[in-house]
């Protein structure tokens, strides 16, 4: 079984498109791996540029973003951006359809939160570890600062989802159960 979780990097916008996760410059790559150095590299944030090359987000494994999250065009490669680059959960307030559809797809786990729980993480102090228990829905965050903060949010998926990004994705649970 997959395991969900990790350092976490906190994008503090709504409707952040699929242009922004990874830009159409790079839909003509051959290879997913071509796509991780892109990740993101064209997000503003605040009216700046997003560092997408930073130590924090090269080793992040988790996302933390508002609503929206995924809008724009239905490309798979925004998704494969970050399987690429190793981010296996997002959390958003909500996402596009055909984005979120795809995460599962790709065995990355787009979790939804409310609003509150969302602010909750942006709130908290320092950097962020998140552990994920997918069966259970339960998420625990911790931060890295001497308070050693904690916040605790449930979530819900329907058993189909949580099949697939346990399995790893929709070809891995393809293999194993057809």
């Amino acid at each position: 079984m997959k395991t969900f979780g990790g350092p976490a990097i906190l994008l503090d916008r709504n409707d952040i498109n699929t242009d922004e996760i990874i830009p159409a410059k790079y839909l003509t790559e051959i290879t997913k791996a071509a796509l991780k150095p892109h990740l993101l590299e064209d997000l503003l944030l605040d009216g700046k540029p997003f560092d997408s090359q930073s130590e924090s987000m090269q080793q992040a494994k988790v996302v933390i973003t508002r609503a929206n999250f995924g809008c724009g065009s239905s490309r798979e490669h925004a998704v494969w951006a970050f399987e690429v680059n190793d981010i296996n959960v997002v959390i958003a307030e909500s996402f596009a359809r055909i984005f979120r559809q795809n995460m599962f797809n790709c065995g990355i786990l787009a979790m939804e939160l409310s609003a509150d729980n969302i602010s909750g993480l942006f709130a908290m102090k320092g950097e962020l570890e998140l552990d994920v228990d997918v069966n259970a829905g339960k998420l625990v965050a911790t931060s890295n600062d001497a308070s050693q903060e904690e916040l605790q949010c449930s979530f819900t998926l329907n058993e189909y989802d949580r099949n697939l990004v346990s399995a790893g994705g929709w070809l891995a649970y393809a293999d194993a159960n057809y």
